[in-house]
């Protein structure tokens, strides 16, 4: 479990094809690693990885063709920067929200204005994912906790303050680039409790007004 806020900026040093599966090599920055023990969980992006071996300066993980298929690790080049945690701890302060590292689905960013000393970020989402997604709740995007200013249909807004941006990898984002999403884990436990035995059951209009109303929620 990770609370969405990014701890230090990685360096993506390889990343080795193994089938569909990759070995990525990644060089932790100013993220200590004097309390990691081989096994333990680092998101990287926000996708939770496993750390296999590691020192102070790097560690190595595998990363399931799973993982790759469903996230944008494909952008993982040598080079590239990526938002790095630890798992947390008791201790923790819990900043962001309940991060899981368990990565949703890819968004695609279609576009950034400076507002001010802001940044406005629009990132459109898969249609499954959108209805996960409220103006005023929170969402992971490659392993930051946001707040969605706003919401139209599958595209949704966010603004970023000049801090998040000078220590994640925000500053690097284009439009065009994909980035890595996972909704707030408490929408998707609500939608679990109001579907009940019906959950998993084709839905053609989804979660309506009518189906709330029928089962005394509405």
């Amino acid at each position: 479990m990770f609370t969405g806020i990014v701890a230090a900026l990685g360096t993506i040093m390889s990343a080795e094809q193994r089938g569909g599966d990759l070995r990525v090599t990644v060089a932790v920055g100013k993220l200590p690693m004097d309390d990691v023990a081989v096994g333990d969980s680092i998101a990287v992006n926000g996708a939770c990885l496993t750390a296999v071996t590691f020192d102070a300066a790097q560690f190595v993980a595998d990363v399931s063709k799973e993982t790759v298929s469903l996230t944008a690790a494909k952008q993982w080049v040598s080079g590239a920067k990526v938002n790095l945690e630890k798992a947390l701890t008791p201790n923790t302060r819990m900043g962001g929200h309940m991060v899981t590292g368990h990565i949703d689905g890819v968004g695609e960013i279609k576009s950034i204005e400076i507002v001010e000393q802001s940044w406005k970020i629009d990132i459109q989402a898969p249609k499954t994912l959108a209805k996960y997604i409220a103006r005023k709740g929170s969402v992971t995007v490659d392993g930051i906790s946001l707040t969605v200013n706003s919401v139209s249909d599958s595209l949704f807004s966010l603004n970023i303050v000049p801090h998040t941006t000078s220590v994640t990898t925000v500053s690097t984002w284009k439009p065009g680039m994909v980035v890595n999403l996972e909704v707030d884990i408490i929408a998707r436990y609500l939608e679990r409790l109001l579907l009940g035995e019906k959950y998993g059951e084709e839905m053609p209009g989804g979660m309506t007004k009518a189906f709330l109303a029928e089962n005394g929620f509405y």
